[in-house]
């Protein structure tokens, strides 16, 4: 299942892109201690899967809450997307 966490303002769209069928085999999540921000947690999907998702608290501040990891030129890979074993995760902006 793909799952988008974020929204679309007048600055634009800010959405975090998990594919969740990746996540089921992941070992350990290292996506979640990988983040800074601390915007990923880890729960059960409506199949009884443990997979990531982006923290209810901070869905509506997710252009905020990535930009430490956001340079605005010279962009390094982000460490969450690193960290993700299986490619399951991607960032709009």
């Amino acid at each position: 299942m793909i799952a988008h966490y974020g929204y679309k303002d007048a600055q634009g769209e800010f959405y975090i892109t998990i594919d969740t069928g990746k996540c089921v085999d992941c070992e350990g999540k290292p996506c979640i201690k990988a983040c800074p921000g601390s915007v990923f947690i880890e729960e059960e999907d409506p199949y009884g899967d443990e997979v990531v998702a982006v923290d209810d608290l901070k869905r509506k501040k997710i252009m905020y809450e990535c930009a430490p990891c956001k340079p605005t030129r010279d962009r390094p890979p982000l460490p969450c997307v690193v960290a993700c074993p299986h490619g399951a995760l991607s960032h709009s902006w």
